[in-house]
């Protein structure tokens, strides 16, 4: 029986396996129940945790069926299209660049991609008919923007500007007028995917081939992929619609077996939480993983830090409902690094995720979180829409609240 195996079955056995960080069998037996009870519950048909420390896994777990309308229990390997958990893998991808020196954060985007020139801000918008008044902007976009979701670019799904504009035509959100001067606001957007767009340029690679290469196989993550193997199919989770207290399969395209073009650097990759949990451990140990080194550990405290100064994660709107209720968790308060939202200090800081915590999440409902200050990083992965659904979120929160109740003094 390989590690891996091992882990698995040592933590569902209730702990036997846990570091010392965690009390052994009480919490691992708690987080196990949380699992379950998230799926009694009805917040969730199925789903997957895992916990980390920089050593390894610490705790692993499922509950409920691969889907409902199949018999088989969710195992803990279960696929998951992690979505906008791709995010943090360009964004680590731009730093590995930045380090060859190939690239820099203040460099404006149209160094590399043709369209970011004579860039306009919207000053004036009329919803009903989508018409609108522009001047020029400020100042132009540059990388550190796109990484900080300050850009002044939008999602169609979570602005309603956005979405408005993209109402009987093909454009990309980037297409547009920005909704405020770079730099001056945070909007969660498609800047990660017009940064897919510079490593594909600079590396003359795709990013299947560059992150494959440089970032998911050093780190074993064996699983990850923009496609999933016909041999590995039956592992994939399907995305779910929660509606009036039921789920139900969307309509959906076939999933590829063979990575194909155009990808995508905002979204699109297929995982399991054992794989992001070694992405969130190189995290953890300062860009390194055992004997592979991704980033210098100073990379990583520059992703990090606070890079949007004195503007705020602000709370974006559910443009399309269908799809996202208000997001994210934090908004008001948290800051954003270079790929990361950055936990503050806030009344629930005790209880949850610890202030320097760096997280993001995927629209169906994936989340992590990395608290370099105890050491330790969760993912809690579900597969269904709207993101943000109160069961979804109310299972995120009561696992996290386990892990750090279950927490030993340091």
């Amino acid at each position: 029986m390989n590690r891996r195996k091992v882990i698995v079955v040592l933590a569902l056995a209730c702990g036997s396996f846990l570091q010392p960080a965690l009390a052994a069998t009480e919490s691992s037996a708690a987080l196990s129940h949380v699992l379950a009870q998230a799926v009694q519950r009805g917040d969730a048909p199925g789903l997957v945790g895992l916990v980390i420390d920089r050593n390894g896994v610490i705790f692993e777990g499922a509950a409920g069926k691969l889907s409902p309308s199949r018999p088989e229990a969710m195992p803990v390997n279960a696929i998951f299209n992690i979505a906008s958990m791709t995010k943090p893998v360009t964004s680590v991808a731009i730093m590995m660049l930045l380090e060859q020196r190939k690239l820099a954060l203040e460099d404006p985007v149209s160094k590399y991609l043709p369209g970011f020139d004579n860039l306009q801000v919207i000053t004036k918008f009329n919803e009903k008919d989508g018409t609108y008044e522009t001047r020029p902007a400020k100042r132009p976009i540059t990388l550190r923007h796109l990484l900080t979701h300050t850009s002044g670019i939008g999602y169609a799904f979570s602005n309603p500007i956005v979405a408005r504009l993209q109402q009987g035509n093909n454009k990309m959100e980037w297409e547009f007028p920005l909704l405020n001067d770079p730099g001056d606001k945070w909007n969660y957007s498609a800047s990660t995917r017009v940064l897919g767009l510079v490593v594909e340029k600079i590396t003359g690679e795709t990013l299947e081939d560059y992150y494959q290469k440089n970032i998911l196989k050093p780190l074993g993550m064996v699983d990850t992929s923009f496609a999933v193997p016909a041999d590995k199919q039956s592992r994939v989770v399907m995305p779910l619609n929660h509606a009036g207290g039921k789920f139900e399969e969307r309509p959906g395209q076939p999933i590829p077996s063979t990575p194909t073009p155009p990808y995508r650097g905002d979204g699109g990759l297929y995982s399991t939480a054992q794989d992001y949990g070694r992405f969130m451990q190189m995290l953890l140990n300062g860009g390194r993983l055992g004997n592979i080194r991704i980033l210098t550990a100073r990379s990583v405290r520059l992703m990090g830090l606070n890079q949007i100064g004195k503007v705020f994660v602000t709370e974006q709107p559910a443009a399309v409902p269908a799809l996202t209720k208000p997001f994210p968790l934090g908004a008001g308060r948290d800051k954003f690094g270079l790929g990361f939202q950055i936990s503050e200090q806030g009344p629930d800081s005790a209880t949850y995720r610890r202030p320097g915590s760096l997280s993001w999440a995927g629209i169906f409902n994936t989340e992590f979180w990395v608290d370099p200050k105890t050491g330790i990083g969760g993912v809690l992965m579900m597969q269904f829409l709207p993101f943000y659904d109160d069961g979804a979120i109310r299972a995120l929160r009561e696992f996290e609240a386990q892990v750090y109740k279950g927490l030993a003094p340091r």
